[in-house]
């Protein structure tokens, strides 16, 4: 498994390089007849998918951690409940984050 996530992020590493050799230059932006809209619109929804991804990937680790302290000692749950709570916020903030850049994206299509 380990080796898959490797093989996978090297080849989004390479993909990510590789955009910037075919990056225009100026300050033109993307009309919808641009050979690159498309580009725009698949990599916004690439984007906010690995983001939900990631997110939902944290969160249930983020979870699962808390429950297991909880139930070794129960007593300790007002201190670890807003903790979690707080460190699940951040996380869904960045996902809110990946939404927000997918919609400016979109909006230069």
């Amino acid at each position: 498994m380990r080796r898959i996530f490797i093989k996978l992020f090297s080849i989004i590493g390479m993909l990510a390089v590789s955009v910037t050799a075919y990056a225009q230059e100026g300050a033109e932006a993307v009309s919808k007849g641009s050979t690159f809209a498309w580009a725009l619109a698949i990599g916004s929804g690439i984007g906010i998918g690995i983001a939900a991804f990631g997110g939902a990937l944290g969160q249930g680790r983020a979870a699962a951690a808390a429950l297991e302290g909880i139930a070794r000692n129960p007593e300790a749950s007002s201190k670890i409940q807003t903790p979690m709570i707080i460190a699940l916020a951040l996380i869904e903030s960045l996902v809110i984050y990946a939404l927000v850049i997918a919609f400016l994206l979109q909006g230069k299509i």
